[in-house]
C-alpha cells in the first residue's frame, strides 16, 4: 500500500540543504516516516545503544568514529541528543562515521550495534541494506 506523509518533500529539502545524499534520505526515511527526531528519547535505549538524529545513529559508533565525540565515554551518551536538534551536524556525523567504518561495516553496526560490527553478514543486516538500496 501507500500513504501520504505531509511535509515530507520540504523535510527532504532540509536534509539536502545540509549536504545529505540520496542514500542519506533513504536511511532517514527507513528510520522514521517523517525523517524526524520526535521518537522516544534515545530510541528507548541508553549508553552506547542510545540512538540520536534522523538516522538513529548509536552512541557507541559515534564516539568511536567521529572527531566530535572521540574520547567521550558510554556515560556521556546524553551528549548525542544535540543531533536531535541540529540536522546539519547529524548529517555530517553520519558521513564521518560511514567514512571511518566503510559503508558496509557502518550499515552492520548501525543496524545491530556492537554485535553487527562483530558479525556484519547476518540476514537481518542484509535485509536492512536491501531496504535501502533496492
Amino acid at each position: 500500500g501507500s500513504y501520504t506523509v505531509p511535509g515530507l518533500g520540504a523535510r527532504k529539502q532540509q536534509l539536502l540543504n545540509c549536504g545529505a545524499t540520496v542514500l542519506d534520505l533513504a536511511i532517514a526515511m527507513l528510520e522514521t516516516d517523517r525523517m524526524s527526531t520526535d521518537y522516544t528519547y534515545g530510541d528507548g535505549k541508553t549508553y552506547d545503544s542510545a540512538n540520536f538524529g534522523v538516522f538513529k545513529q548509536n552512541w557507541g559508533m559515534l564516539r568511536a568514529s567521529t572527531s566530535r565525540y572521540r574520547g567521550k565515554s558510554s556515560n556521556d551518551w546524553n551528549t548525542g541528543s544535540e543531533m536531535n536538534s541540529n540536522l546539519c551536524l547529524d548529517i555530517n556525523l553520519r558521513h564521518e562515521s560511514s567514512n571511518y567504518y566503510g559503508e558496509g561495516t557502518w550499515f552492520a553496526g548501525h543496524r545491530n550495534g556492537a554485535s553487527g560490527l562483530a558479525n556484519p553478514n547476518t540476514q537481518d543486516i542484509q535485509n536492512y541494506k536491501d531496504a535501502i538500496y533496492v
